[in-house]
């Protein structure tokens, strides 16, 4: 298993340029700062090869696009220190090849050193949307138990590798349905997904609350209250959505 975080190990084609001010950078940071406040995202200089953690991106297009193309925005190298992120912080990915080890992006920053792999995620299922990586030892040590989907110990983040792990786990276990991927090979490393944020935020906060001691539970039922305010949904169907997660994932 590595012990660092964060190192870019694909060759990355990148052209500088101003990132558009896209809306969904928006509930991109909403969900963020939520994770962020909760330490599932992050820096800690005892923790990961004194590197900062986790990332999350959104797709670009609306509708279909080809394999290996389906552009997104995605949290820039080395971004997980800062508490507070704006469009200077993203990236625009417009091409991955694991093939070739070659990520194509583009904006005033470099992409994430997860950016193969959420490209990847993306090419499994043209409705998802939105990706987070999250950094979780509750999660991440309650895998077993709750039979979360997991990546082979051996292969390291962010490498061809991993992109084909991830072909495998959605080709032969429920990933596809449990929303949730393990990285074996990357100590607490957590990946869910969704057709939109909310899903992809939902998942990784039922998944904490179905893995935490009770103090801990309360400040994830704490954080859900915030979410809530963030969106014009009433709050029982709210209650109704978290509950069909959580008994689905049993």
């Amino acid at each position: 298993m590595e012990p660092e975080e964060g190192v870019i190990k694909f060759k990355q084609s990148f052209t500088k340029m101003p990132q558009f001010e896209f809306s969904k950078l928006k509930e991109l940071n909403l969900w963020r700062s939520v994770i962020h406040l909760n330490d599932l995202l992050g820096y800690s200089p005892n923790k990961y090869g004194d590197a900062s953690y986790g990332n999350l991106s959104g797709r670009l297009e609306s509708d279909y696009a080809p394999k290996n193309k389906k552009k997104f925005i995605i949290t820039g190298t080395q971004t997980g220190n800062l508490e507070n992120l704006t469009h200077e912080h993203y990236a625009t990915v417009l091409e991955y090849h694991p093939k070739e080890n070659l990520v194509v992006s583009e904006g005033p920053i470099k992409a994430s050193s997860e950016s193969m792999t959420h490209g990847t995620i993306y090419d499994q299922d043209d409705s998802l949307r939105f990706v987070f990586h999250t950094h979780s030892p509750d999660i991440w040590e309650n895998g077993g138990r709750l039979k979360i989907p997991i990546s082979k110990k051996d292969v390291a983040y962010g490498t061809p590798e991993m992109a084909r792990e991830i072909e495998r786990l959605f080709r032969e276990t429920d990933a596809r349905r449990k929303r949730i991927i393990l990285m074996g090979g990357h100590r607490d490393g957590v990946i869910t997904f969704g057709k939109n944020a909310l899903e992809a935020g939902l998942v990784l906060f039922d998944y904490l609350l179905l893995s935490s001691n009770p103090k801990r539970t309360r400040e994830i039922t704490n954080t859900l209250e915030e979410i809530y305010k963030n969106y014009t949904m009433p709050k029982i169907i709210w209650q109704v959505i978290n509950l069909k997660f959580l008994s689905g994932r049993q």
